[in-house]
């Protein structure tokens, strides 16, 4: 198997969430694994919930975390947030990104039902990677006012390079 790097944007927003061995995260839109590889290497005890809509970003995530996938340590499913019901209640952390369910269209269900299980004093990590820096003001407000809506608190991050922004919702 061909190991693959961690791409500089990922590395820096899951250093950026402050990821504790006992953490239980959930990452939404899993993808390629990249963040699910670098969330699971700052665990020990703690655990990763991933899930895509997508049956390859399932598979590759499987893929590449294998050994993740072995010990326990990572648990991922082909299901959309909306229709999770799985009895994840103890989450310190969420992480999404490049997910634009949270700018593009009405989330509120989907924010209320991470609500529901993100612990107090956890925190919502929205990461975008900018292409086109005319949308991020637009990007920003519609991610924060969800989050806000939803009942957390909202603060935005900016990263300058590489052109990633963020939005953190702390419960």
């Amino acid at each position: 198997m061909v190991v693959q790097a961690i791409p500089a944007r990922i590395r820096w927003a899951v250093d950026f969430m402050d990821v504790q061995p006992s953490d239980h995260v959930l990452e939404i839109g899993c993808g390629p694994g990249a963040g699910a590889e670098a969330i699971c290497g700052k665990l020990e005890t703690g655990k990763l919930f991933a899930i895509d809509r997508s049956e390859s970003g399932v598979d590759r995530t499987k893929r590449r975390c294998a050994r993740y996938v072995e010990s326990g340590r990572l648990t991922v499913r082909q299901i959309d947030l909306a229709t999770l019901r799985v009895p994840v209640k103890r989450l310190n952390k969420v992480f999404a990104f490049n997910v634009n369910l949270f700018w593009v269209r009405d989330c509120a269900e989907e924010i209320a039902l991470l609500h529901e299980r993100v612990l107090p004093g956890g925190a919502v990590f929205l990461f975008y990677e900018v292409r086109f820096p005319q949308q991020v003001p637009m990007m920003l407000e519609r991610a924060s006012a969800a989050l806000s809506e939803g009942g957390f608190r909202v603060s935005v991050v900016e990263q300058k390079s590489p052109a990633v922004v963020g939005v953190v919702g702390r419960r």
